[in-house]
């Protein structure tokens, strides 16, 4: 993330310079997925599975929709953040509603902060499909800490 020890920036200033600059963390490269959207509260994440996804029964695996829906939960909660703060999932639970294929188009996760307090954040998210269809849907209950120096 982009900081500076003198000038921090806090966690929605971090997110929207990493948008600005088309950078993905490694997790959205090696899934080939993208942050699309960012505001105080939300964030929207895209992505098209592939066979690359694929478990040995023929469908995109579950950690798929769960990384994604994780991904939105989170960084919804780290556009809360003050600078110097970070998160960490502490749960997840995710309800799978339809499978995801290679045919389920541009899939979208669009997360938003529930609540949040000065040590744990709740957030929720569902994941839809190309056609609008929803796929799967999780809430979160996360972690806030201070960031070692």
């Amino acid at each position: 993330m982009p900081t500076d020890r003198h000038h921090p920036l806090d966690g929605l200033a971090q997110l929207q310079a990493m948008l600005a600059s088309g950078r993905r963390p490694p997790i959205g490269e090696t899934m080939n997925f993208d942050l699309v959207e960012i505001e105080r509260g939300r964030a929207v994440f895209e992505g098209t599975p592939d066979r690359s996804v694929y478990n040995p029964i023929g469908s995109v695996h579950g950690g798929y929709a769960a990384t994604l829906l994780d991904s939105a939960c989170g960084i919804a909660v780290h556009s809360h953040l003050d600078a110097g703060q970070g998160y960490t999932t502490l749960e997840l639970k995710v309800a799978y509603h339809r499978g995801l294929s290679d045919r389920s188009g541009r899939v979208r996760a669009a997360g938003r902060v529930v609540s949040i307090g000065r040590r744990v954040a709740f957030a929720e998210a569902t994941l839809h499909d190309g056609e609008g269809r929803l796929c799967a849907s999780a809430t979160s209950t996360l972690l806030v800490f201070a960031m070692p120096d």
